[in-house]
């Protein structure tokens, strides 16, 4: 269920845009966004219709999350292929796998009650299960207690048309031999969350839905969220769509209740998703404590990272950290991504099962946002672009540089920027790829793109503004 792993010249972009949207049934009332410029706005919207084209995705919901606040919601494409029905903001999804993060959180609540504990063993709530006495409760949530996932394929197996209990599970999946010994290996299994959920429950002593609705969606105001496990065609529900091959999108079958649970279970708007996202930037419902181990790397007995905390990934990416998960569930994907030191999240919610539309989309999403974090950096773009086109002439500006840089720069090295790059003409595009710290410097790298290769370009920059370094190398 984890999908960590889819005009003539002269008409403007937003006609073309304009033109997109009516195909793809735009919902036209939708909230105004707050803090994007109309700019940016453009550039969204066209990457979404360009997505929902390229995948055959019918549909899709986007919550943007910007300085902590919900500053873009808005709805693409159609809810309902037959009879139509346009996709609206308030229309929710099924997020499969993004549920287990809901999980995790209801699990660090327990603990902040004094109910359990993370380091606890799966013994002391079920003891019947295999090794529940060396495995403990934060091995459940991170991946690594070593019970078999009960559902790795991407499509709905016999055994699931009919409802189940979670002891059913269990006793079919959690009762045989682990698949490694626990703590030393990471490999994704829905099976820990169906025990995890048991635990709250038992723990708690309400059943799971109604304990996540107490203690998280009441105090968010998350209030579209439903048991998708139990209530999989609610009204307000989209239609969740599958397809063979490259067939036609048809209408998913649900499972039957119960096999979701803890795992997989809920289904929301993307609005309430991003009140979740919002929670967690802001630290506003758990212990800072709690947080800290949600999204915490776990590490495995050999002392490598799983990139993996509780519920969530947790990764570093271009040295921004990044809290995200996928959702796979009959008829539905989700791509959800917190960016919590940007404090910016993106949340993409779509109505096609197994497709690469909310990954694609949540890239395109995040360069066109992240770029704009910094906007002290478009100077620097310029900058690095006008540099690398006078050497493109021979020309260099010693007054932008220190006096080592301006030492490597010899006459010959000028020549040789001037010979070597020349020839390419002007980049069709220069764009910042990354920016760090190093040795007291910001450092940044850019792609200087041309018909037919791309160039690594990568400055070093001193607190006074100066350049330290300026190299050009052929990106692999």
């Amino acid at each position: 269920m984890d999908l960590k792993h889819h005009v003539a010249q002269v008409c403007t972009l937003a006609t073309v845009v304009t033109l997109l949207f009516a195909r793809l049934g735009l919902a036209a009332d939708t909230p105004p966004a707050g803090g994007l410029s109309p700019e940016t706005l453009t550039k969204i919207d066209a990457a979404a219709a360009e997505v929902l084209k390229n995948t055959g995705a019918p549909s899709a919901s986007i919550a943007i999350v910007r300085d902590g606040r919900t500053a873009y919601l808005r709805a693409y494409g159609e809810a309902r292929l037959e009879p139509t029905l346009p996709a609206e903001p308030g229309m929710r999804y099924a997020i499969g796998s993004v549920s287990k993060q809901f999980t995790a959180a209801a699990i660090l609540l327990l603990q902040q009650d004094g109910k359990l504990s993370l380091d606890d063993k799966v013994a002391k709530y079920l003891p019947e299960l295999t090794r529940a006495n060396d495995i403990t409760i934060r091995q459940l949530l991170s991946h690594t207690a070593g019970y078999q996932d009960y559902w790795p394929q991407d499509y709905m197996f016999p055994l699931m048309v009919e409802p189940v209990a979670p002891e059913r599970i269990m006793d079919r999946w959690a009762r045989k031999p682990l698949d490694y010994e626990p703590g030393t290996k990471w490999q994704y299994s829905n099976t820990g969350y169906v025990i995890a959920g048991r635990i709250i429950e038992k723990a708690s002593g309400q059943p799971l839905f109604a304990f996540l609705q107490e203690r998280i969606f009441k105090p968010l105001q998350m209030t579209s969220v439903r048991d998708f496990d139990n209530e999989p065609l609610a009204s307000g529900n989209t239609t969740g769509y599958g397809n063979f091959a490259l067939g036609p999108p048809r209408v998913a079958v649900p499972s039957g209740a119960g096999w979701l649970f803890g795992a997989g279970g809920l289904a929301m708007t993307a609005e309430d998703l991003a009140r979740w996202n919002i929670s967690v930037i802001n630290r506003s419902l758990l212990s800072e404590a709690s947080y800290r181990a949600f999204e915490t790397d776990t590490l495995l007995a050999s002392g490598a990272g799983s990139q993996y905390g509780l519920g969530v990934h947790v990764e570093v990416e271009n040295h921004r950290r990044k809290i995200d998960h996928g959702g796979a569930v009959n008829g539905f994907v989700t791509a959800n991504t917190v960016y919590p030191d940007d404090r910016t999240a993106i949340t993409i919610l779509v109505n096609l099962d197994a497709s690469p539309a909310p990954e694609q989309l949540s890239e395109k999403l995040a360069g066109i946002l992240l770029e704009q974090t910094q906007p002290a950096d478009v100077a620097r773009i310029n900058q690095a672009r006008s540099i690398f086109e006078g050497l493109q002439q021979g020309r260099f500006d010693r007054s932008l540089f220190t006096a080592n840089a301006s030492f490597y720069f010899t006459d010959q090295a000028i020549a040789d920027f001037k010979t070597s790059l020349a020839p390419l003409g002007a980049p069709k595009e220069f764009r910042q790829t990354r920016r760090w710290l190093r040795g007291g410097m910001t450092g940044r790298s850019y792609d200087a793109k041309f018909a037919d290769r791309t160039l690594r370009v990568w400055t070093y920059e001193m607190p006074d503004g100066k350049l330290e370094q300026f190299q050009v190398a052929v990106k692999d």
